[in-house]
């Protein structure tokens, strides 16, 4: 790895006021996070736990423990029930057992990375790296593609202001 990646900063600037467009934008912060924990796997594997590679599990796990888990309760409180009230149950059941899924291998990865970003010797698993990217693609390709135009569809500036709101106030407390 030539460089850390600064995960917070990606993208053009998306304010709550556009909820839907702030979910997107979240993914574009996914996939880089993604990217990094895959480049950390193969710079472990060759260096160690050198200081680049603690530098990396370290932006790897403030991703996935902060921003990951909000962003998958924003959807489950937005996105979900009202792919489920436009008669799409089947897709917001498969998302959200998605993001049980994601959650039980972020589990299994936490723990190497912690280890890693404390400067430990750790074997960080291609395969579970390489299993967990794979998950994610296939979920936010089907939220980009299918979720987010379908739960946003007739959505008036009232709601999405009060979602917007919400998303924001729970960041804030």
């Amino acid at each position: 790895m030539s460089s850390r990646v600064d995960l917070l900063h990606a993208g053009p600037a998306v304010g709550f006021d556009e909820p839907f467009e702030m979910l997107a934008a979240c993914h574009e912060r996914v996939r880089r996070s993604l990217d990094l924990l895959l480049r950390l796997q193969a710079h472990v594997a060759r260096y160690g736990a050198d200081a680049q590679a603690r530098g990396a599990a370290t932006d790897v796990l403030r991703y996935f423990d902060i921003a990951g888990p909000a962003h998958h309760e924003d959807e489950e409180r937005h996105v979900l029930p009202r792919l489920r009230a436009a008669g799409e149950v089947a897709l917001a059941d498969r998302l959200q057992a998605e993001h049980a899924a994601m959650n039980r291998t972020w589990a299994t990865l936490r723990p190497v990375l912690l280890e890693l970003a404390e400067g430990r010797p750790a074997h960080l698993d291609a395969t579970a790296c390489q299993a967990y990217a794979d998950l994610y693609a296939r979920h936010m390709a089907a939220e980009e593609s299918q979720a987010f135009p379908s739960a946003s569809a007739g959505l008036e500036a009232h709601a999405l202001a009060a979602m917007g709101e919400e998303m924001a106030g729970r960041r804030r407390a």
